[in-house]
């Protein structure tokens, strides 16, 4: 099972060259589904394998059972025609259980020689089978993290969608820029004013306002002038 499963994971990753499988997102969860259901295969087609196996093993072990049979029953018929005095019937039978016991040793080499070989492919089959049980526990442990990533995916985007504080720096930096255009204005404004017309407008102020001053208080020391009365016509 091993190598057959290791075809389809490399068949799987070329397959898929050039996708976020390291990211352990849904195709590397895709390539671990893949994967198991491939080795999930491969254990049945192995459990085929070995059924059959047991099987011919049966079959070997039936057909040295039976010559062991057939040995001692050649032995029967010989001892049977040697009391009876037939003694051609008596070589013939013994012949035939001599060819037996010639042949049961390699009939026997060979059944013991399939057993292990039966008793190994079980052993592969169970430690295969309990590796695709872990491997059917990982793949469910494989998606809950790929939901947790799933889900820390989300904050993070949430994260970056509202990012205030990138926000809060923009606001201030507009803020720093208008008022820093606010202070450039008025400082324009004041170089661009002439300080002696200034000075000369202020003096002719304070002129003009001393002279008012001045009207008022002779206002109060000086009668009304009469007005002359508009000609009758």
């Amino acid at each position: 099972m091993g190598d057959q499963a290791g075809r389809v994971l490399v068949g799987s990753w070329r397959w898929l060259w050039g996708l976020p499988v390291e990211s352990g997102g849904k195709v590397a969860v895709a390539v671990a589904e893949e994967s198991l259901q491939s080795m999930h295969e491969s254990v049945q087609q192995l459990a085929k394998a070995v059924a059959l196996q047991v099987g011919a093993y049966e079959r070997a072990k039936g057909k040295y059972q039976d010559k062991i049979e057939e040995l001692k029953t050649f032995e029967y018929q010989a001892r049977l025609a040697q009391n009876a005095g037939q003694e051609d019937g008596a070589r013939l039978a013994m012949g035939r259980a001599i060819q037996i016991e010639k042949l049961l040793p390699a009939l026997d080499q060979q059944v013991q020689q399939a057993g292990r070989f039966v008793e190994a492919s079980k052993g592969k089959l169970n430690r295969e089978r309990i590796k695709l049980e872990q491997y059917k526990s990982d793949m469910q442990n494989i998606k809950d993290l790929a939901e947790v990533n799933a889900a820390l995916e989300s904050i993070a985007k949430v994260n970056n969608d509202f990012d205030i504080g990138s926000a809060r720096s923009s606001f201030v930096a507009a803020k720093n820029a208008i008022e820093g255009r606010n202070l450039t204005n008025a400082a324009l404004a004041e170089l661009s004013e002439n300080p002696q017309e200034k000075l000369a407008a202020d003096l002719d102020q304070l002129t003009l306002e001393d002279q008012v001053s001045q009207r008022l208080k002779a206002l109060d020391s000086t009668p009304l002038r009469q007005l002359p009365e508009a000609p009758q016509p």
